[in-house]
């Protein structure tokens, strides 16, 4: 099937996505230079396997932040690259989102060039804390929220951190915003791919009118909503405008794509590409559902109907009419966009009083205090895209690394391998290669 995107590869893209992988796989089997494994060891902090990131810090501690590593040299990166997508997800955007007042200014604290280039070293990042109010949270360290990570915490590492929710925050959210950023910029550069997402429904408000080859950045964020289709986005803010009045909460469905995505990328069975997709999104604070393609709609079709007919366009390249298998075959892209939805649960932390118990065991009741979205889903459409674009970016690594560095083709149209060195120099042949 023909590739889609920016023909180009860069060797330094593949060169480092190579090295990454044998280490990985190395350190995997205990013969690596680490005593430990962090693919193996990791305590689910990290995400990625070539392209990866690791994200720390508290809701209400000194700061947040991630370190990023196995991101190529030479990419071209400011502050501001990162800043205007923290800018998105920050707190304080509108009246229907948090009012925790933070600026959220990112510090690049190390892999970066002073000429703005990344150096193929770990990328560092921080973003302080500065409006953290922690009284909030007094009453609710001797009680569980309903629904929220509180309990589950406590039975896991009998510990917790209170205020602000800890690592079960949204806040969280910060570092892989920020690492993702990076990720868009390799993706442009090196395949040309745009990751776009935007809210679908709030509750039942929702929109079916929205064009997912071509609604634009400027259309999603034109709104305090974040949905392309004006008059249904004004339907939604009037929706979450009248549960933050009562104070309680609601939930609803970001849909994001993933255009110009090259046809290859992902593996079959385990690590299939939508099972990966799933895993990321799955993985955001109040995510409980994942769709890609026709997703659970599928289910009423027939394979007649459901099947993506596939046909040559007129620049020769293999497509397909329909795209109901939201751009993956296989558990590999196959070059049309990637369409995905997540959907989000409301707000645990509310306003209404609710029963609940102690940390004792003993039954009582709570109202939820602090500044708390009544409805995550303005805020959550960055957050998605930035767990598509860190995954896109990671796959497209492995596949330079294992298919692109080593072409099935090479030893039948190349003279030389990828690296340069003559195959008859390395005591190989075609032809001692093709025979069983």
């Amino acid at each position: 099937m023909a590739r889609r995107g920016n023909p180009t590869h860069g060797l330094a893209l593949t060169l480092v996505a190579t090295l990454a992988l044998w280490s990985s796989e190395a350190d995997a089997f205990g013969v690596g230079m680490g005593a430990k494994s962090t693919t193996t060891m990791g305590m689910g902090n990290s995400f990625g396997r070539l392209f990866r990131i690791s994200t720390w810090g508290e809701s209400h501690g000194g700061g947040v932040g991630v370190n990023l590593d196995g991101c190529p040299p030479k990419i071209p990166l400011t502050s501001q690259d990162i800043q205007v997508e923290l800018d998105r997800r920050k707190p304080g955007q509108s009246r229907i989102t948090t009012p925790r007042n933070e600026d959220d200014q990112v510090e690049i604290l190390s892999g970066l060039s002073p000429e703005g280039l990344t150096l193929g070293t770990p990328i560092a990042m921080l973003v302080r804390n500065k409006d953290q109010r922690s009284q909030d949270y007094d009453t609710m360290s001797m009680a569980y929220r309903p629904s929220h990570a509180d309990a589950t915490y406590d039975a896991k590492y009998g510990i917790r951190a209170v205020a602000g929710g800890g690592r079960s925050s949204a806040r969280e959210t910060i570092g892989r915003v920020a690492a993702a950023a990076v990720a868009r910029k390799l993706l442009s550069l090196y395949s040309g791919c745009e990751v776009l997402g935007y809210v679908k429904s709030v509750q039942d408000v929702g929109t079916e009118d929205v064009d997912l080859e071509t609604f634009t950045r400027e259309q999603v964020e034109a709104n305090i909503v974040r949905c392309p289709d004006e008059k249904a986005a004004e339907r939604m803010i009037e929706r979450i405008d009248k549960i933050r009045r009562t104070g309680d909460s609601i939930g609803g469905v970001v849909e994001c794509v993933a255009r110009n995505v090259p046809s290859g990328l992902g593996s079959p069975v385990f690590d299939k590409l939508e099972a990966e997709l799933a895993k990321a999104c799955m993985s955001l604070p109040a995510s409980k559902g994942f769709e890609i393609g026709s997703g659970f709609a599928g289910t009423l079709l027939s394979g007649k109907t459901h099947n993506d007919e596939f046909y040559v366009d007129e620049e020769g390249q293999t497509r397909t009419r329909t795209n109901r298998s939201g751009g993956v075959q296989g558990g590999i892209s196959n070059g049309e966009t990637i369409v995905v939805r997540v959907a989000f649960k409301p707000t645990s932390t509310i306003g209404q009083l609710q029963n609940t118990v102690t940390r004792g065991g003993e039954e009582t009741t709570m109202r939820g205090k602090g500044r708390h979205d009544p409805c995550v889903l303005p805020r959550a459409a960055p957050m998605v895209e930035a767990m598509v674009a860190l995954v896109l970016a990671d796959v497209l690594m492995q596949q330079k690394a294992q298919c692109e560095l080593f072409p099935a083709d090479a030893l039948e149209t190349l003279e030389t391998n990828p690296l340069g060195k003559k195959l008859s120099g390395a005591g190989l042949s075609a032809a001692s290669v093709n025979t069983p």
